[in-house]
């Protein structure tokens, strides 16, 4: 299985500037001052919530199949936490202060790592194959890597 590091630079600055979007949207003035960064953080905060969409999709299809019909525990649970990712992170942008809308991604962050282990558990029951495995589990740590730079980089802009 291929493990990628949040410190990949990529990421790091696709999440910078999430936060700077999800910083103007949310009423902070520090951006307002240029338009175009505006709108470039507008599309920014839209890839975390399509990343989360499609990691939701994913979720049904994968346990849409005949091989989850007697395991209903591990499907719906597996569906929440899928829901609960994207519902968080909305849920958190649509807070006043940074420090609420943190607390909505830590809790986004652990439904990202509560689908990786449920998924490990439908890879050992044979209810996935591996490469369903392996390309689920590398977009939840895709999805949780933004998530936690955007944790961070709302902790770095409070402590200005």
């Amino acid at each position: 299985m291929k493990v990628v590091r949040f410190e990949d630079l990529e990421v790091w600055q696709k999440a910078r500037g999430l936060t700077r979007g999800v910083y103007h949207l949310t009423g902070n003035d520090r951006f307002s001052h240029d338009y175009g960064l505006r709108d470039q953080m507008r599309r920014a905060s839209v890839s975390i919530m399509a990343s989360a969409r499609g990691l939701t999709r994913e979720v049904y299809q994968l346990t849409g199949s005949d091989r989850f019909t007697r395991d209903y525990g591990l499907r719906d649970q597996m569906r929440r936490a899928s829901v609960s990712i994207m519902a968080n992170v909305a849920e958190g942008f649509s807070r006043k202060s940074d420090r609420e809308f943190s607390q909505f991604l830590f809790i986004a962050k652990s439904s990202a790592a509560e689908l990786q282990s449920h998924a490990y558990i439908a890879l050992d029951q044979g209810y996935i194959d591996e490469s369903n495995f392996e390309r689920l589990y590398d977009d939840l740590d895709h999805t949780s890597r933004m998530i936690s730079n955007l944790i961070k980089h709302l902790a770095a802009l409070s402590t200005k």
